[in-house]
């Protein structure tokens, strides 16, 4: 039976639109309440409206088909944008790969088998003196089935030693060496970003040489960039030490004698998966990109171009307070690196940054993906982004940004030379400033910490890390520490004093009038875990009686324009007489009118300094940090 074409036109009935119609849409918002002098023009609106990421990329309001010129090409092919190969419609279409790092053999060995019985595919862990001993990776691993599950260790101490543990284990499996597959996590770059040291390479020959024939599924390196992602890195820089670690070692094994197309076989690519989506499909899209470019520069065949990516959730990016949110960052994470083509995806359990996981927390982080794969269908779809204006555009400018990094690095002597001398670290720091300043403003929220903070929190109760011997490289950092720091001096002056450092918020109006404002104001005395007192309406007077009899030393005013046009003044001076110390307007401080030098101290309002108002709040409370 024919179809009539016209029954699936669904937009037929409609005109087609233009972009000037979509511009004369953003002029009308952007432009309403503005007076007639200062109404935008297009330029001035798109400008307000594009983001630019730590990057240095900018992002546009919109995305047309002129953002993403090019053949689109196909997974499994140069330049492996879309995928080192095309997924086959399977539900698990990628590794689902847990770490393990208690040094509880019980509780590790339990959590490997619980793990593979319910949905991981391979085994990742953590061999050191905090964490699993390498004299006791057998243990660990017993009643795996070496031959279905791959095993990967990787050591921040000893990497060696880690290695050596796992041949162990798999000559003494009894198994064939042709089905044991894995990876001895040799990393002589990591291990001196980590630690401060002078780069050695001349471990990796021996244990190439120790795998390459005797055991032909093993891997014996691994380039793993966690640590400069820990320490700050943006995602183009993840990306140029990546690749420029990669071809580190392509050159040192090339000088050894073997042949690129044989070494290029011995590496793993480790990165992270974060919260912003689309930045993690694209940072996983360019790497491969332009590793296959590395590759075809160095002679390697095409079907061994395809860089094999691990995907690990972002420890960076994990909070210790209102840490059941971490899920939710999981979980976004998950969604980039399955749709960026991640080949193995690790998910950290969402109480990671507070402690050693429970069977709780390491359910719902395993779960987090096989959901993600079986109940979602995330795999069946090779490369679902492709083809998107904004993830092509995006994925050309990070292999761009990247790539002129890496460009920058080879000039000056290669990886092992700007780790040596301080230039990675120059570079990760010059991004920390920046974001920094976005953290602490605000622009870079992070949800449950620095924004909707949770009012009246406790700390999670964790089964606390072993203590590890001390790293002198880069300094791993999360992005939700100052605030914790901040939260966790109020939990401990409650429990010195009985109760939470307090400010007073009086309420001016109706609850039409300051309800808004009142949010906010809460909100932002929330993100220091101080608690909230308010007064709601009454003569100033009446206020200033309420807010001395609360012990009030610091009042944030909360109303509307209008009401503060008629109150605000008057209720600060009573405040000021009755001896409260500072006072804070929510909005902005035209709206109070006249207002005389040195009554009320400043503002609380968008794009302030959170950090440095809850700090000057501590200081003048008396909370020590």
């Amino acid at each position: 039976m024919s179809v009539d074409p016209e029954q699936l036109n669904l937009a037929g009935a409609f005109s087609k639109a233009t972009d000037e119609q979509w511009e004369a849409e953003v002029l009308k918002v952007l432009n309403r309440g503005r007076p007639d002098d200062k109404q935008l023009d297009i330029e001035q609106a798109l400008k307000r409206l594009t983001a630019t990421t730590l990057d240095g990329i900018q992002i546009p309001p919109l995305y047309t088909r002129e953002d993403a010129e090019g053949p689109l090409g196909f997974p499994g092919v140069m330049p492996f944008t879309r995928g080192s190969a095309p997924r086959t419609g399977e539900a698990i279409a990628w590794g689902v790969r847990q770490l393990h790092e208690d040094p509880d053999l019980d509780v590790t060995k339990r959590a490997v088998l619980d793990d593979l019985e319910r949905g991981a595919t391979s085994v990742w862990l953590r061999v050191d003196p905090d964490a699993v001993p390498s004299d006791s990776l057998a243990t660990a691993l017993e009643g795996v089935q070496l031959d279905l599950a791959a095993v990967r260790v990787s050591s921040t101490y000893d990497q060696d030693a880690a290695a050596d543990a796992l041949l162990k284990v798999l000559r003494g499996s009894g198994l064939d060496a042709a089905s044991l597959k894995g990876n001895l996590g040799i990393d002589a770059l990591k291990f001196a970003a980590q630690h401060g040291t002078v780069p050695d390479l001349s471990p990796h020959r021996r244990w190439v040489a120790e795998v390459k024939d005797a055991f032909p599924g093993v891997v014996a390196l691994t380039v793993d960039v966690l640590p400069y992602h820990g320490a700050g890195a943006n995602d183009a820089q993840e990306i140029a030490f990546a690749v420029a670690t990669g071809i580190e070692y392509l050159r040192d094994l090339d000088e050894a004698g073997m042949a690129p197309a044989e070494a290029i076989t011995q590496l793993e690519f480790r990165v992270a998966a974060t919260t912003d989506q689309f930045e993690t499909i694209a940072k996983l899209r360019a790497l491969r990109r332009i590793w296959a470019r590395v590759a075809e520069e160095c002679g390697v065949p095409e079907n061994l171009r395809g860089a094999h990516v691990h995907a690990v959730t972002s420890p960076r990016m994990m909070a210790k307070v209102d840490p059941y949110v971490n899920i939710l960052r999981t979980t976004i994470a998950t969604f980039g690196a399955a749709a960026g083509g991640a080949d193995a995806i690790t998910v950290l359990p969402f109480d990671h940054a507070n402690g050693l996981p429970t069977p709780f927390s390491r359910r719902i982080a395993r779960n987090v993906q096989v959901i993600a794969a079986e109940e979602s269908h995330l795999g069946r779809v090779s490369d679902p982004a492709g083809g998107s204006w904004y993830v092509e555009s995006l994925t050309d400018e990070l292999a761009k940004k990247a790539w002129a990094d890496v460009q920058e690095i080879e000039a000056n002597g290669g990886m092992v030379q700007a780790l040596s001398s301080g230039e990675v670290a120059n570079r990760i720091a010059t991004v920390n400033e920046e974001r920094s300043k976005g953290l602490a403003n605000r622009s870079i929220g992070l949800t449950g910490v620095s924004m909707f903070p949770a009012s009246g929190e406790k700390p999670l109760d964790a089964k606390p890390r072993p203590e590890a011997p001390a790293l002198g490289g880069l300094k791993q950092i999360r992005d939700a520490e100052v605030f914790e720091h901040l939260r966790e001096a109020s939990w401990k002056h409650a429990d010195a004093t009985g109760n939470p450092p307090q400010v007073f918020l009086a309420c001016l109006g109706a609850q039409r009038d300051f309800g808004a404002r009142q949010g906010f104001a809460s909100n932002v005395v929330l993100v220091g875990g101080l608690g909230i007192v308010e007064s709601h309406g009454g003569t100033p007077a009446e206020i200033a009686k309420q807010a001395t009899d609360a012990g009030a030393k610091i009042v944030v005013l909360c109303s509307s324009a209008k009401v503060y046009a008629e109150q605000a003044v008057p209720v600060a001076q009573a405040l000021r007489d009755a001896g409260v110390e500072r006072i804070y307007l929510a909005g902005n401080l035209k709206e109070a009118g006249e207002v005389p030098e040195g009554l009320i101290d400043g503002t609380i309002s968008l794009g302030m300094n959170v950090v440095e108002f809850l700090d000057s709040t501590f200081d003048l409370l008396g909370v020590t940090r």
